[in-house]
C-alpha cells in the first residue's frame, strides 16, 4: 500500500476489527470475536503498520497468565462438583422464589469476585437451568440474576474480570487497596440488582412454588474441592501480600494439576482458549491504533469535557467509560482510555472510576459483556431472552449502580 500513510491504515483496520468484533457474523465472513481480532492482527503486521516483533511487544502476557490461571482454578472447581452441588444446595434451602433469587445473585457474585466472570457463566449456566427447572420456577430472572450479578460483582477485586485485570496491571495498583474501595461498592450494586428484579418479576415470583429436589443430582469430590479450595486459599493470600498476580494464579493452578490427579486433557478442555487469543490480538490491534496517535488526539479534544476538579473528572469520565463500553467493548475501551488516567487530577481514583463504569456498563443491554452473551446463549434451548427482555431491566439496574457506586466511590476515595 505504498502511498498510503500508516496512521490511515491503522485506524482502517481498527475500524473493521471492531465492526467485525462487535456486530454479528456476516454470511460472506462468518468470523467470531477471536477470529476476528486476530484477523486484524494479521493485518496490521502485513499491511506494514506493524513489524512482528513490535506485534509481540504489544502483547500483555501478564493479563493473559493471569487470565489462564484463573480459568484453570475455575476448571477445578467444575470437575469437582462444586457448582452443581452449590446450586442444589441453594435450591433445596430457599424458602421462597424471591429467597431463591437472592441466593443466586450473592452467589454469582462472590464467585465473579473470586474467579473470573465470564468462566463463572459458562459453568453455573447450565447448572441454574437446571436447578430452576427442577424448582418449576420462572427462568428468565434468574438467568437475568445470574448474568448482571456476574458482572455487579466481578468489580469487587483485579481479578474478576478481563478488564479489571488489565486496570491492574496498567495501573499496579495493590490488590488489596482496590477491593478495599471496590467491595462496598460491589455490594450496593447487587443489593440495587436484587430490589430492581424483584419489582420488575414481582407478579410471576409472588405466583411461584418452589418443587425442591430431595438429594444432590451428583456426587461431590470433596477431595479435590478441598485441595482446590487450599489453593484459592493460598493463591488470594498471595495478591493480598503483593505477590505477582499473574504468577501468583498461574502456580496455583500448576500446583492443583500436581496434587489433583485428575487427568490434565480433562482440565484444559474447561480453558476458554478462544478468550486467550482474542485478549491476544486485541492488545496487538489496539496497539496498532496507539501508534496513530489517535487517542491522544481524542483526549486533547475531549480534554475541556472533563473539567478540572477530581469530582468532575470522576463523574465525565464515567459517563464517558459506560458509553465507550457500549459503543466500543468495554476492554478495547480500557485499553485505549487506559492511556489518558495519568493525566488526571487523582489517577488512580480514575483507574477504579474506570473500573466501575466500564463493569456496570456490561448490564445495560444483552450485548454489554460476554458474560451477558454466555447466559443467554447457553440457555436458549429453554428460555428465549429478548433484547427488550433484558434491556427494560438492565438499563435502570446500570443507571442506578453507577450512580449510587460513583457516590460511594468517592466518598471512599
Amino acid at each position: 500500500m505504498k502511498g498510503v500513510p500508516k496512521e490511515l491504515i491503522a485506524i482502517v483496520i481498527f475500524c473493521v476489527t471492531y465492526l467485525l468484533i462487535s456486530g454479528r457474523r456476516l454470511n460472506f465472513l462468518p468470523l467470531n470475536r477471536p477470529a476476528a481480532a486476530l484477523l486484524g492482527t494479521v493485518l496490521m503486521v502485513a499491511c506494514g503498520v506493524m513489524t512482528p516483533a513490535q506485534a509481540y511487544r504489544a502483547v500483555d502476557y501478564d493479563t493473559l497468565v493471569l487470565l489462564l490461571g484463573m480459568m484453570i482454578i475455575s476448571a477445578y472447581l467444575y470437575l469437582a462438583g462444586f457448582f452443581e452441588w452449590a446450586s442444589g444446595w441453594i435450591l433445596r434451602r430457599a424458602a421462597t422464589p424471591q429467597g431463591l433469587l437472592l441466593s443466586l445473585i450473592l452467589t454469582s457474585g462472590v464467585l465473579s469476585a473470586l474467579l473470573v466472570n465470564d468462566s463463572v457463566c459458562l459453568m453455573l449456566t447450565p447448572l441454574v437451568v437446571a436447578v430452576v427447572a427442577r424448582g418449576q420456577l420462572p427462568l428468565t430472572p434468574y438467568l437475568l440474576g445470574l448474568a448482571m450479578s456476574a458482572n455487579l460483582g466481578s468489580v469487587a477485586t483485579l481479578v474478576g474480570n478481563p478488564q479489571n485485570m488489565i486496570i491492574g496491571h496498567m495501573s499496579r495498583m495493590p490488590f488489596l487497596r482496590f477491593s478495599a474501595s471496590m467491595l462496598p461498592v460491589a455490594l450496593a450494586a447487587l443489593a440495587i440488582e436484587y430490589l430492581v428484579l424483584q419489582l420488575a418479576f414481582a407478579g410471576v415470583l409472588k405466583k411461584t412454588v418452589i418443587q425442591r429436589p430431595q438429594r444432590e443430582s451428583a456426587p461431590l469430590d470433596r477431595r479435590l474441592l478441598i485441595w482446590t479450595c487450599i489453593v484459592l486459599a493460598l493463591v488470594f493470600a498471595g495478591f493480598l501480600a503483593g505477590l505477582d498476580l499473574s504468577w501468583t494464579a498461574l502456580s496455583g493452578g500448576a500446583v492443583l494439576m500436581v496434587v489433583a490427579r485428575r487427568d490434565t486433557h480433562e482440565v484444559l478442555k474447561l480453558v476458554d482458549f478462544h478468550l486467550l487469543v482474542f485478549f491476544a490480538a486485541l492488545f496487538v490491534v489496539v496497539e496498532g491504533l496507539n501508534g496513530t496517535g489517535l487517542p491522544d488526539q481524542i483526549y486533547q479534544r475531549l480534554h475541556g469535557f472533563f473539567g478540572a476538579s477530581s469530582a468532575r473528572q470522576a463523574w465525565s469520565f464515567a459517563f464517558l467509560s459506560v458509553l465507550g463500553s457500549n459503543v466500543f467493548s468495554n476492554v478495547p475501551f480500557v485499553l485505549v482510555a487506559g492511556k489518558w488516567v495519568a493525566n488526571f487530577a487523582q489517577p488512580e481514583l480514575m483507574w477504579k472510576v474506570m473500573a466501575l463504569s466500564t463493569t456496570f456498563a456490561g448490564n445495560l443491554t444483552i450485548l454489554g459483556s460476554v458474560a451477558n452473551i454466555i447466559v443467554v446463549e447457553s440457555a436458549r434451548s429453554k428460555v428465549e431472552v429478548g433484547f427488550w427482555d433484558y434491556a427494560r431491566v438492565g438499563i435502570p439496574v446500570t443507571i442506578l449502580t453507577t450512580i449510587i457506586g460513583m457516590a460511594i466511590l468517592l466518598v471512599l476515595g
